[in-house]
């Protein structure tokens, strides 16, 4: 089968990986190389990177709305388009163009968590599942019917980059196995149980310890490791990237021992945080270069 691929993160390379194993991808589109780092070099995308490692033609547009994009894409003559993560809007002439249509690959069940950030506010929400569903698009955001899904729960202790590594890998073999067997039946999405999942700001990203403990850790664990929960300590930024919630109380941010710190009920334990500058480390590497004060704010 002939398909075009659209992704631009790293959760979509085990994807694009997958399909090449089985069918001709005729061509690659993802977001143009940014500037990143200290140097602010332009990067490749690491779909970018993956396509061309693989000797796959890629396309970068800044947008598919103009008349020469849309006629570049249809001149591919593809069977399927699969878009996963790519970026930007498809308008309804791109939708229509492949014999099949166009699939989306969704890191939730939908309909919740349509959306930007489905996988960090799954976790931020405290829910105990989530999942990967094949979308056949349309114009909507998030809304064309869902062609096969896979429910997979979400751990106590796992973060965002855990869970996004795991929903990759279902993503990937969901995918297959969904071409594999076309066509499907289309399930319309329900109108009950929407939510959307708008994207992170780094405005949430400070740590509130009057909040319960519960959120805490919540907010912790989804926000790891981009952008990363933070609090100061001795005016020092710290990035919290892996917690749990364990016995205790006190006063609210009080440092009952080690890092484990008092909430607005219980407590939560940080066992991965990071300085500026440094490396995340583990609690004990952590305290052994800092010193920590009674109450944290």
């Amino acid at each position: 089968m002939k398909i075009i691929f659209m992704g631009t993160p790293e959760f979509s390379v085990p994807i694009l990986k997958a399909l090449y194993q089985h069918h001709e991808i005729i061509a690659v589109y993802c977001q143009p190389p940014r500037p990143a780092g200290r140097g602010k070099a332009e990067r490749a995308s690491p779909v970018q990177q993956c396509a061309e490692a693989l000797g796959l033609p890629v396309l970068h547009p800044v947008s598919l709305r103009s008349a020469e994009a849309q006629q570049a894409f249809a001149a591919l003559e593809a069977d399927l388009a699969v878009v996963v993560a790519y970026g930007l809007i498809l308008p309804q002439t791109v939708l229509d163009q492949p014999r099949l249509g166009c699939l989306n690959i969704h890191a939730s069940l939908l309909p919740r968590w349509r959306g930007a950030a489905p996988i960090h506010r799954a976790i931020m929400a405290g829910d105990t599942e989530t999942g990967v569903c094949i979308m056949q698009m349309e114009a909507g955001l998030d809304t064309g019917p869902v062609l096969a899904r896979e429910a997979t729960a979400i751990g106590a202790e796992e973060t965002t980059a855990d869970l996004h590594d795991r929903l990759s890998m279902i993503g990937a073999k969901l995918i297959k196995t969904a071409i594999d067997q076309l066509p499907l039946q289309a399930i319309p999405q329900s109108e009950q149980g929407v939510t959307y999942a708008t994207k992170i700001d780094k405005a949430e990203a400070r740590v509130d310890w009057s909040k319960p403990a519960a959120v805490v850790d919540r907010q912790i664990r989804g926000l790891s490791p981009f952008p990363g929960a933070w609090c100061e300590i001795n005016g020092e930024r710290i990035k919290l990237l892996r917690s749990r919630l364990v016995a205790g109380s006190g006063a609210v941010g009080q440092v009952l021992d080690g890092l484990r710190i008092a909430c607005g009920d219980a407590a939560v334990e940080i066992t991965l945080a990071q300085r500026e500058g440094k490396r995340p480390m583990s609690a004990g590497d952590i305290l052994n270069g800092l010193k920590m004060p009674e109450t944290l704010t």
